[in-house]
């Protein structure tokens, strides 16, 4: 696995400049920034997050109104108690994506993110206090414990949201197969320790956050 530092310069000397690099990096929400937002918003972005995969972003995000309306706001607590017929009548809603399994994660998850509140106090005390050394852990607790939230929904909503991850695209993995820290797309819990292991790493050598080495990674097979 090489250095960071040959990582950064091979993806400068592509673009030409170390400006020209930064204006490309993403910038993770603070700790404070997390817990200043609110469990609707949370509880909305991961339903936007399920509704897109598989769906070109824009037809989702010009119905998000209709969903937000069918949801009462994303209210964790409201749409956590909605009944089997409420649930039911959305099928006939066309301000909505009428997908039933879709729909019926936003009640589930609903109820996960109950959950965490009275753990936590709220959503954003729960993201902000995960370590991002551990971030494929936080993965694993949303695919398991959510809905519709494996494979790479789990680690965008988290990147939507503000909380720092890297995401394991086909750029990612396959700069990751090229620094020797796999040899195939990493699924299985002990790859994805290892791929967490080498961001760690990583980010201990740069000072940077895991959505800008993701970037960076992504950077060296394409930009």
């Amino acid at each position: 696995m090489k250095e960071f530092d040959w990582i950064y310069q091979h993806v400068v000397e592509r673009l030409g400049s170390a400006r020209e690099l930064e204006s490309y990096m993403p910038k993770p929400a603070t700790t404070r920034q997390l817990r200043a937002k609110d469990d609707a918003f949370y509880l909305s972005t991961m339903c936007r997050r399920v509704f897109r995969a598989g769906l070109k972003h824009s037809v989702v995000d010009n119905k998000w109104p209709g969903f937000e309306k069918a949801f009462f706001g994303f209210n964790p607590r409201r749409v956590a108690m909605m009944s089997d017929e409420e649930m039911d009548s959305l099928m006939g809603n066309t301000d909505i994506i009428r997908h039933w399994n879709k729909i019926k994660s936003v009640r589930y998850n609903a109820s996960l993110m109950l959950e965490m509140m009275g753990e936590h106090g709220s959503i954003g005390n729960w993201l902000a206090q995960w370590p991002a050394d551990d971030v494929v852990g936080l993965w694993a607790l949303l695919k398991k414990e959510g809905a519709q939230l494996g494979g790479n929904s789990g680690p965008y909503f988290l990147r939507m949201v503000g909380k720092d991850t890297f995401v394991l695209t086909e750029d990612v993995v396959v700069a990751l197969k090229a620094q020797g820290v796999v040899d195939k797309k990493p699924t299985s819990q002990k790859d994805l320790k290892l791929v967490q292991s080498a961001f760690n790493q990583w980010a201990e050598q740069s000072g940077r956050p895991l959505c800008q080495i993701s970037r960076l990674l992504a950077m060296t097979v394409n930009y």
